[in-house]
């Protein structure tokens, strides 16, 4: 049987939004920032949803 990962959930301190927001504005690719944060694509999407921005280089 093939072992499944182990869920980590990293709470977001206001310094990751603020990193989130600038590169929002900068525009920087959804899989390069996910990369660098070591967050998931879609933790960093759902995150710009509730705060109420766009994410990524194609809006």
């Amino acid at each position: 049987m093939a072992k499944k990962k182990k869920l980590v959930c990293r709470d977001w301190t206001t310094a990751d939004i603020k990193e989130l927001k600038a590169h929002s504005k900068a525009r920087t690719p959804v899989v390069k920032l996910a990369k660098m944060t070591k967050r998931t694509e879609g933790a960093l999407r759902q995150k710009a949803l509730v705060l109420g921005f766009g994410l990524g280089h194609q809006r």
